[in-house]
């Protein structure tokens, strides 16, 4: 009679219940594993038999047992090495070397040759499954036993071997459930805080409007002048995550093994920052097997593309879906995967390749066609969807010696919380967390202006200098800037101080 136990494959961020059968028969030796295994599940029987013998049980190879393992479905192609605990004891189950109820019990963890279990990616993933599927118990390595915590409603059983777990399954041994712990982590000790920046109070007011509406920025200067610094100092005012932007942050996180150690919750915001050697499937996500892109590991916080016109052409337009819906489907001839991808895009750039462009200072070493080429990286089509665009000029003497500014971020941080809590409210019941994320409907609620606005705003869309995406995304930044204000309607100057970092020659 076959044996029956539950396990799970990640596909994509998402976890996918597999059912393990195991049967075993008398006949010449012999270990087969079916179901689309890949390599590392294939190798998986010389590991459960170490780890069977190191347990003091009967291993397949110790008796002339015929076994036979199907992971089903048989159709999705299973990766990893999280089935070698669900593999054993399927075995020992249909060898009659154990007896236990495993209905409503999800088993996971890739086994050493001495029977211990080793930490594994996506637990939150699988607890997640476990939960909408109503399984009553998680059995995994006691490491991730934390992290599946985090899902209420479920019977989490952290084990550290193959032997502990089956002295618990076969009540021999008493293990509490691991119990519910989410520690604040945000101490805001960041590694660059904006108090450092001197100077650049203009640029420093659109990071306060990014950070307020999780807008996109663009800041272009020349070299030196404080635009990698601006950006790396923007997580220093950014809002903490809340308890559904952590978990999304972590599930992430979890899936792609970055989980930082004896962290169960992720607490503040990403900053990603890739180089500009990297390629678009770097950026967007996909290879084999199908991984999260930066895009993805910077949902819900930032993602700094530095030196923005060296970044592969393709790379940079492949930015264009995820900036304007939030999410980034990669499609594969077996496959189609959706990550999400809400993140707030700082682009930096010099205006030409020597960086002198126009400078009043030093004189620009580069040719016409030098600087066009430079440029024409950075499509019409991509800069549309950029929602401010601010200058960076070098910083001068007095300010480069003047004293730090004290506890700028704290008040910063407090008045974008502010900002925040307010869009909360006015989205509450809806999908958006953000101005940044308000489609056509919400746009025309909530971005009533007077008829003053109107007419400024008629001149610049009629005279070609605004786009009909342009308008709507000046609407949200004015949006924003109401909400810093603490002003219920958008008024005249809210609109014209939104053109003033939308319109660029």
């Amino acid at each position: 009679m076959p044996s029956k136990v539950f396990s799970g494959s990640i596909i994509g961020l998402e976890a996918q219940l597999v059912e393990v059968e195991v049967d075993v028969s008398q006949g010449l030796r012999s270990f087969s594993i079916v179901g689309l295994p890949d390599k590392a599940i294939k190798e998986s029987e010389d590991r459960i038999d170490a780890a069977i013998k190191s347990s003091k049980l009967l291993s397949p190879h110790n008796r002339t047992f015929k076994v036979l393992v199907n992971l089903a479905p048989a159709n999705l192609k299973k990766e990893g090495s999280i089935y070698d605990l669900p593999i054993a004891l399927a075995f020992l189950i249909a060898s009659k070397q154990t007896n236990f109820n495993s209905a409503e019990k999800l088993f996971l963890g890739e086994l050493s040759l001495n029977g211990k279990l080793r930490p594994m990616k996506g637990a939150l993933s699988f607890a997640l499954l476990a939960k909408n599927l109503g399984f009553q118990e998680i059995i995994l390595p006691k490491q991730n036993a934390k992290e599946a915590s985090l899902i209420e409603g479920l019977k989490i059983i952290g084990v550290d071997s193959l032997v502990e777990t089956l002295a618990y399954l076969e009540n021999r041994k008493q293990i509490l459930p691991e119990e519910l712990s989410i520690q604040d982590n945000n101490n805001y000790e960041h590694q660059v805080d904006i108090g450092w920046v001197k100077g650049q109070e203009y640029a420093k007011r659109a990071l306060e409007i990014t950070a307020a509406g999780s807008h996109n920025l663009f800041m272009f200067g020349p070299p030196g002048s404080g635009k990698s610094l601006l950006a790396k100092s923007l997580p220093s005012i950014l809002p903490k995550l809340n308890f559904t932007e952590s978990l999304e942050v972590t599930k992430i996180y979890s899936v792609a093994g970055l989980l930082p150690e004896n962290k169960t919750l992720i607490n503040l915001r990403p900053f990603r920052s890739p180089h500009h050697v990297s390629s678009s499937v770097a950026l967007v996500g996909g290879g084999s097997p199908p991984k999260p892109g930066e895009i993805t590991l910077a949902h819900r916080g930032v993602l700094f593309l530095d030196e923005f016109p060296e970044f592969h052409k393709d790379a940079l337009e492949s930015l264009r879906q995820p900036i304007e819906d939030g999410v980034i489907t990669v499609s594969r001839a077996k496959n189609t995967f959706t990550y999400p991808a809400r993140f707030m895009l700082i682009a930096a750039s010099n205006p030409c390749p020597c960086g002198f462009y126009n400078d009043a200072e030093k004189n620009c070493t580069c040719s016409p066609s030098q600087v066009a080429m430079y440029r024409r990286k950075l499509s019409g089509p991509l800069m549309d969807r950029i929602d401010l665009f601010i200058e960076v000029p070098a910083v001068k003497y007095e300010k480069l010696a003047s004293e730090n500014s004290q506890n700028q971020s704290e008040v910063l941080r407090k008045k974008i919380d502010e900002a925040r809590d307010i869009q909360k409210k006015r989205f509450e019941g809806q999908k958006i967390l953000t101005n940044s994320e308000m489609n056509i409907p919400e746009i025309k609620k909530y971005c009533q202006h007077d008829l003053q606005s109107q007419n400024l705003l008629k001149k610049y869309v009629d005279s070609g200098k605004l786009s009909a995406r342009g308008y709507h995304k000046i609407l949200k930044v004015s949006r924003t800037i109401a909400d810093l204000a603490n002003s219920e309607n958008i008024k005249y100057e809210h609109i014209a101080e939104a053109l003033m970092y939308r319109i660029r020659d």
